[in-house]
């Protein structure tokens, strides 16, 4: 990178990825076929689960989740406050209550013990979301779902190639949500995968993606297809298409090297910290292996407000971002369920301090050091 604006984030997008989509554009089917088919078994084998749904966005993965799982109307769903509002609305969507349980300090993950003091008898599923490519403490959650009957959906944006205990990210839990968006740690531009180990789900999950029918446009129009459908639920228009998964290909078989890339610049970030006492570096847990999706620091007595020191890194060429606003702070929610400052106070504490550094393949270390300076200038020009 130059001295150019540094972004928080940018895709490696390869010629050979390129070459893929031209394949595909060439090839005349451009829908779901037989790119996204090797997609969705080649990300299968990767992350081991007895299938893989690819899907249009992780929005629309989580949500086919919830209705697969039999998640509807009167129903609580247990999820984290600190997370995009994808993860809230779905819960809506599906007609259930989205229930707020705080977070751990350590890992910025869902707290289990917060989960078990929100449980009711309404309860019937917890979201939790693998924040920054960590995952969350699993056996812990899993052992409150056991116990109480709930399914376990897995919010997994950030934790493409991520593990716990020896475990990869995306069979944990009973389902699982990837997310493909550009900024992700692998892209399709836009895109998700739906894995789990149950039947049952899976084939649910590829009836409602594809409007609700029994036959996709694989099967209805390749030589040996039939030409009609049936209609079996009231689905959605939520499919991956051939382009998006010729992309995810190439992207998914770089995976390792991306992620190798993203700790070592992770590790330099954290290197170079370690003598400024005003910031707090993430700390990973002993059980995961992190993707190193974000880089989130954290800001102790800097002088200035987390958003001016966002603002004066905008001005020395670094981008940053916020990740996230908690959730009980979003108008809407607020509004409709009654939330108030003081709900979950670990969330909203880590929140004021929290700021996002640029962490991308495509960066050097040279990049880093850059970004560090512009860190260390501004708190040497605040310091009392």
């Amino acid at each position: 990178m130059s001295d150019d604006f540094l972004p928080i984030a940018k895709p490696d997008l390869s010629e050979e990825d390129i070459a893929e989509v031209v394949d595909t554009l060439r090839s005349g089917w451009l829908t779901y076929g037989p790119k996204t088919q090797r997609f969705e078994e080649e990300f299968r084998r990767t992350v081991g689960s007895a299938h893989a749904v690819a899907v249009n966005s992780c929005t629309a993965g989580m949500h086919l989740a919830l209705l697969a799982a039999g998640i509807g109307p009167g129903d609580e769903v247990i999820t984290t406050p600190l997370t995009f509002p994808a993860t809230v609305n779905v819960i809506l969507h599906v007609g259930a209550t989205p229930v707020l349980a705080d977070i751990c300090r350590d890992d910025l993950n869902i707290d289990p013990e917060d989960v078990r003091r929100r449980l009711t008898p309404r309860t019937r599923a917890i979201m939790p979301v693998h924040y920054a490519g960590q995952p969350c403490r699993m056996d812990e959650l899993l052992a409150v779902a056991r116990m109480n009957g709930l399914t376990l959906i897995e919010d997994a944006a950030h934790a493409a190639g991520s593990s716990y205990n020896g475990r990869p990210v995306g069979r944990l839990g009973d389902i699982t949500v990837f997310s493909f968006y550009a900024i992700k740690n692998m892209t399709t531009g836009q895109g998700g995968m739906v894995t789990t180990d149950d039947y049952v789900i899976a084939d649910s999950v590829r009836s409602l993606r594809n409007h609700g029918l029994d036959a996709d446009a694989w099967r209805r129009y390749t030589a040996t297809g039939r030409p009609f459908y049936t209609l079996t639920a009231p689905g959605f228009n939520y499919g991956m298409n051939d382009l998006q998964a010729s992309i995810g290909l190439g992207q998914l078989a770089r995976l390792p090297e991306f992620n190798a890339k993203r700790t070592r610049l992770a590790e330099r970030y954290t290197e170079l910290f370690a003598s400024l006492p005003e910031v707090e570096t993430p700390a990973l847990r002993e059980d995961v292996v992190s993707n190193w999706h974000l880089y989130v620091l954290r800001l102790n007595q800097v002088g200035i407000s987390r958003d001016e020191f966002a603002e004066e890194l905008r001005q020395r060429g670094v981008g940053t971002a916020v990740h996230f606003l908690p959730a009980h702070y979003h108008p809407y929610y607020r509004e409709r369920f009654g939330f108030r400052k003081g709900d979950y106070p670990v969330a909203e504490a880590e929140f004021e301090r929290l700021i996002s550094l640029p962490l991308f393949p495509l960066m050097t270390e040279a990049d880093v050091e850059r970004v560090v300076e512009a860190v260390e200038g501004i708190i040497a020009g605040h310091r009392a």
